[in-house]
């Protein structure tokens, strides 16, 4: 089972620091568990471009911010859609 635990990690560090976000991760593990075990499911990954998908326009703002932060200066031109 791949766990999409570290990228969560890595995402809240640069908001809350290295404690907080582990205290945050952990909470979140913690929470899965009891509903796990109090609705009698098994546990679904989400997959690693479940927040990517679930809202493109900040993975594109962060993307961005990142690379400002390298030096990059970047602008987005939208594709298309095929269809």
């Amino acid at each position: 089972m791949i766990c999409r635990h570290p990228q969560r990690y890595k995402r809240l560090t640069s908001r809350r620091g290295p404690i907080k976000a582990l205290v945050a991760v952990e909470h979140s593990i913690i929470t899965a568990v009891w509903h796990m075990l109090h609705d009698h499911v098994p546990y679904h990954e989400l997959g690693g471009s479940y927040f990517t998908q679930r809202d493109p326009e900040r993975a594109a703002r962060r993307a961005v911010s990142r690379l400002n932060e390298l030096g990059y200066r970047v602008t987005l031109d939208p594709m298309e859609a095929a269809g």
